[in-house]
């Protein structure tokens, strides 16, 4: 059985959804670009889909049947080089879900990220104590050398909230109080999660928001979402829900718009940015001293 493709890079989505642009302003179908090359049209649809890899060849042939100029052809192909130098991720193939890379590939290079969580810390604020216990926990069962490898991935992905070059991300981490009150691990780790999350609170680019129990429900009941903003035209808004198993990722406009209403009432409903600092400190006190 061949390996598993990686997930796509962000630009390698880009100049997919840029091939697809391009023959467009062509006028011409996916079938005919096929026919022209004697492909299967459905190559032709997932390259575009970024399901597929760019294959150099194949993308040379097609922009010189829609008329692109050698010098647009020439700077395609030298970012297509770019989009095909493996994600960091990469390295962790072996313990990384195809589903999930797609996550770790677009909360990389996103300029804005949006999550909230019902249940657990968020994944960029947990510390290694917090998400081993947090993965102890989920199914299905795995092995500790793998378990070990899967925190390292999580921390890893940590680092862009205080990288400098790019630029790191905002991160807007909503979360229900129950993720507070519902021990992971013994007190030790849930009272290093909670220091952790109050000096993750200090920087510029995190904001953190408590839903209280007493602010009753609101929109974000039915499960985690995360919300991704990109500094590149060519790329809206992409919400990502997860499940047990896997998560479904979407750019459709209105269902976007509902996720990101809903995040914004949550907002509402949510401790302001001080209180929540104040009410990390009472749990703190409260439950984990």
């Amino acid at each position: 059985m061949s390996e598993p493709r990686s997930a796509p890079t962000v630009l390698a989505i880009v100049l997919a959804r840029r091939l697809a642009a391009l023959r467009d302003a062509a006028g011409m179908t996916a079938s005919q670009a096929a026919k022209h090359l004697r492909i299967a049209q459905s190559t032709v649809t997932r390259m575009e889909k970024a399901e597929t890899s760019l294959k150099f060849a194949t993308v040379k042939a097609l922009l010189e049947i829609y008329g692109v100029s050698q010098a647009e052809i020439k700077e395609f192909l030298a970012l297509l080089d770019q989009a095909a130098t493996p994600g960091w991720w990469q390295s962790f193939r072996d313990v990384l879900p195809a589903w999930f890379a797609v996550h770790v590939s677009l909360e990389t290079a996103a300029t804005l990220v949006r999550s909230y969580e019902p249940s657990v810390v968020t994944g960029l604020l947990q510390t290694p104590e917090y998400a081993r216990a947090v993965m102890e926990r989920g199914l299905p069962r795995v092995s500790p050398e793998v378990l070990e490898r899967r925190v390292e991935l999580r921390i890893a992905r940590q680092t862009l909230l205080t990288r400098t070059d790019p630029a790191p991300p905002q991160l807007w981490a909503l979360f229900d109080e129950a993720v507070l009150r519902r021990p992971a691990g013994d007190t030790s780790v849930m009272r290093g999660q909670i220091d952790h999350l109050l000096a993750m609170a200090d920087l510029p680019n995190v904001t953190l928001q408590v839903c209280p129990f007493s602010a009753g429900l609101h929109p974000g009941a039915f499960g985690p979402f995360t919300i991704f903003r990109f500094d590149i035209p060519e790329l809206p808004d992409i919400v990502c829900a997860d499940s047990l198993s896997r998560a479904s990722y979407s750019e459709e406009n209105d269902e976007v718009a509902l996720y990101r209403e809903a995040m914004g009432e949550m907002g509402v409903y949510a401790l302001s940015r001080q209180d929540t600092k104040e009410f990390l400190g009472d749990i703190r006190k409260e439950l984990y001293s």
